[in-house]
């Protein structure tokens, strides 16, 4: 389907700032909505922001609303989150995913409407 490759994780301060990358790979005339979910240890993966295969549209956990930023250039087939003021409870490793958009308005919000995954990035915030 779609290869997805993460990176910009690592240890920063609290209040600190991390740009997380995903680059895909592998069909290339597909377009893909695209999201950011993040995982930490003994916790379910939750969401955390999602945008539209154009990056038109964008939507935000409440947790990271106004903190975090997700974009795209499609030139490049890269998705970013840009994370500013992080907190300790950010600590997580951060998972892309795509699914395939058949229009240009979809955006998916749930971790079940994705069908690709990346292998993840550790991001690590400490105090």
């Amino acid at each position: 389907q779609v290869q997805l490759v993460e990176s910009g994780g690592g240890l920063v301060q609290a209040g600190g700032s991390l740009r997380l990358s995903c680059v895909a790979s592998g069909r290339a005339f597909s377009t893909y909505a695209m999201g950011w979910f993040r995982q930490a240890p003994g916790k379910d993966r939750e969401f955390v922001a999602a945008t539209t295969w154009s990056g038109g549209s964008t939507y935000y956990a409440d947790s990271v609303k106004g903190r975090f930023t997700i974009s795209r250039d499609n030139t490049k087939n890269t998705v970013y989150l840009e994370m500013n003021s992080l907190k300790l409870e950010d600590t997580a490793v951060y998972y892309c995913a795509a699914v395939v958009s058949y229009y240009r308005d979809y955006i998916a919000r749930t971790l079940g409407e994705y069908d690709d995954w990346g292998q993840g990035t550790q991001v690590t915030v400490s105090s």
